[in-house]
């Protein structure tokens, strides 16, 4: 999340997909996506187009590009959902030192069992799109991330996925203008994790 000054009250989601996948979109789920979204979700996107695979010099390089755009248009704060990562924490710090955006981090160290039910409650819905079968079972991929599915997960599993577990496509939920319509597509395995591929019912 990039935020301008006060006196501007404006308000861009980054956005990071890659390039080179156009029909799959944030963690492979269906690239049309992309125009639903912009059109039902309440922040304007910038979408960050990396490739897949993306080494760390890549990936930066997109970053560094991003963040650039982001000074030019007087953005002065830029918001990370991470939790409770330290090395990932630092590595944003360490991106953004010198750059006149500060960083900032609203949600770490909040318990995360909690956080995952008070999401649910405030009325998000999402489904599971990737799963690391290496922490979880795969049989989660294409779940919807709910009290239920929060039962199921095993003891060691971070409730919000926070240690890569699993990635969700939310669909609704009081950041989006009114909730995106889809359905269940593909399961498929690939390069060592669970994709469940999700289309637009409409």
């Amino acid at each position: 999340l990039l935020i301008m000054p006060a006196e501007t009250v404006h308000r861009q989601l980054l956005w990071i997909l890659p390039k080179n996948l156009l029909h799959r979109v944030l963690l492979w789920v269906q690239f049309r996506f992309a125009v639903l979204l912009q059109l039902i979700i309440i922040l304007p996107l910038w979408p960050v187009p990396i490739p897949s695979p993306c080494s760390n010099r890549e990936y930066e390089a997109a970053m560094s590009a991003a963040i650039r755009r982001a000074q030019d248009a007087g953005i002065t704060i830029m918001a990370f959902g991470d939790l409770f990562l330290e090395d990932v924490r630092h590595y944003r710090e360490t991106q953004l030192a010198s750059t006149g955006i500060t960083p900032l981090f609203p949600l770490w160290g909040l318990p995360t069992k909690e956080l995952a039910a008070h999401m649910i409650r405030s009325g998000l819905r999402a489904r599971l799109t990737c799963i690391d079968p290496k922490q979880i079972a795969a049989s989660f991929a294409g779940r919807e991330f709910d009290d239920s599915l929060l039962a199921d997960l095993p003891p060691d599993a971070d409730p919000c996925g926070e240690r890569g577990e699993f990635h969700t496509f939310a669909y609704a939920g009081p950041m989006f203008r009114h909730p995106i319509p889809i359905e269940q597509g593909q399961i498929v395995t690939r390069d060592g994790f669970v994709f469940a591929d999700l289309l637009p019912s409409i």
